[in-house]
């Protein structure tokens, strides 16, 4: 799974809150790295330079394979704090998202034994 970081200016995109932020996500996701190609988390600060609460805002996209992009945004007063909700709501949509295919399925028919 490829994971793309992307973060606006008014945020600190040093080496290490890209990496804190996705080992994150990354390991929140884990269960469900078979089944996508793709992650891309962008974080930016929405007032810039002015204070406020949840103003930081984290957004997640899941390309799952063969199927369309599902997509979170999230606000807390940190990017760390908006990173872990959004990944855990990106969590819950996925588990619907699989859980769906999934119930569908029927197992093979077992073979008869007389």
């Amino acid at each position: 799974m490829q994971v793309q970081f992307n973060s606006d200016s008014s945020v600190m995109g040093t080496e290490n809150v890209a990496e804190r932020i996705e080992a994150s996500v990354r390991d929140k996701l884990a269960r469900f790295e078979d089944r996508l190609t793709r992650l891309e988390i962008h974080v930016r600060d929405e007032n810039g330079a002015k204070g406020g609460a949840d103003d930081k805002a984290c957004t997640i996209e899941a390309r799952p394979s063969g199927g369309r992009a599902i997509g979170v945004t999230e606000h807390a007063s940190t990017v760390d704090d908006a990173a872990r909700k959004a990944a855990a709501t990106l969590a819950q949509r996925l588990d619907r998202h699989f859980g769906k295919s999934e119930k569908h399925r029927h197992d093979a028919r077992p073979d008869k034994v007389m």
